[in-house]
């Protein structure tokens, strides 16, 4: 099979879909690889890197969309990149449909097949290539949140941390999936109380097993709940995530108004659409705003602030599904995999999996 690599185009996304490594193991098994020209220069791997493990450098997007049956990328494709896609692609990555139902329906109507990483599943139930992007985002919402509560960010001018016996600050976070829960790890080690709300009471069980009682709250997930946490909250993480579909919406812009000036929110859901209704998506060049003089981060693509880890890691669960697919084929390997078949969102022109279909329904 050909595959190709695009540069992403998205702001500040230096991430790239294939490694030199995951390049070279495509190219013995006899795979043919395209790279777009400097597509993995803003994270140290050269031109000359990927000719060395195989590859073909082309000069545009263009060429590779074009030349390429099986498209490899981080993030969804933008608006720009629509007229290189075609019926002839299958295209693999981040789709996160949901989160904007006109931006999708128009790569629909491209003719490609669309397979999200976000909705590839395990025999378990979870979503192993969300997963380490999930990770990386819940370490990194404690960080630009401690960021951002600095005074000359616009914050109140705390830090997290154990300072001279004073207590401890405080972080919620709203949702207690891979995202949430590394949020948690991160907050404690920066010695932070945290109120974890969950609407599952299994999951906050399985958390209270973990992570003891030692600055913790174990809080069943309810609007008065949530309310009366982010009144006395330093940072708000919402990590809220329900597969395939737009995020519901948790944090009400009532609550908001009742926090104290300088807190801030940061919504890993974004991608979904956001789990706060003040959110919007902003960039790593414009990441926050204020609403009610609260701080509000909301960047799309969080992972890509870290863009060498992040594509060392997304690559190595995304290459077996790659080398799958190369191998045998979309239809035989979809056919063998339900697993892999969860994945597949976009066909002839039609929106096919059943939880995006149902949130665009309903939208």
């Amino acid at each position: 099979m050909i595959i190709g690599a695009p540069k992403e185009v998205k702001n500040n996304e230096f991430r790239v879909g294939l490694t030199p490594n995951s390049v070279e193991k495509l190219t013995t098994k006899n795979h043919e690889v395209f790279i777009e020209e400097n597509a993995g220069a803003g994270i140290g791997f050269t031109d000359s890197d990927y000719k060395n493990s195989g590859a073909k450098i082309l000069k545009s997007a263009k060429e590779i969309y074009k030349s390429s049956e099986l498209i490899v990328k981080v993030k969804e494709p933008i608006p720009s990149e629509f007229k290189y896609i075609s019926s002839n692609n299958i295209l693999f990555t981040y789709l996160h449909l949901a989160g904007n139902k006109e931006q999708s329906i128009k790569l629909a109507n491209t003719g490609v097949t669309g397979i999200a990483y976000e909705t590839v599943t395990a025999t378990d139930g979870s979503l192993p290539l969300l997963s380490p992007m999930s990770s990386i985002a819940g370490q990194l919402s404690i960080i630009v949140g401690s960021y951002y509560l600095l005074k000359h960010n616009k914050g109140k001018g705390t830090l997290i941390g154990s300072v001279s016996g004073l207590e401890p600050r405080i972080i919620t976070v709203i949702g207690a999936g891979v995202a949430g829960t590394e949020a948690i790890d991160k907050a404690l080690s920066n010695k932070a109380h945290v109120k974890i709300i969950e609407l599952s009471d299994s999951r906050l069980n399985e958390l209270k097993n973990k992570f003891g009682n030692n600055n913790i709250e174990y809080i069943k997930s309810s609007p008065e709940n949530i309310s009366d946490a982010l009144k006395v909250s330093d940072i708000v993480v919402g990590s809220v995530y329900i597969v395939g579909k737009k995020a519901p919406t948790v944090v009400s812009r009532e609550m908001i108004s009742k926090m104290k000036p300088g807190s801030v929110m940061v919504d890993i859901s974004i991608d979904q659409g956001g789990c706060f209704e003040t959110s919007k998506a902003t960039t790593h060049d414009n990441p926050v705003f204020l609403v009610d003089d609260v701080v509000h981060y909301c960047v799309t693509n969080m992972p890509g602030s870290v863009p060498l880890t992040a594509t060392e890691a997304l690559n190595r669960v995304t290459l077996p599904y790659v080398l799958k697919i190369a191998n045998k084929g979309l239809d035989k390997a979809t056919e063998e995999d339900n697993n892999l078949y969860n994945g597949l969102n976009i066909r002839d022109k039609e929106i096919v999996h059943k939880a995006v279909k149902e949130s665009f329904a309903n939208s």
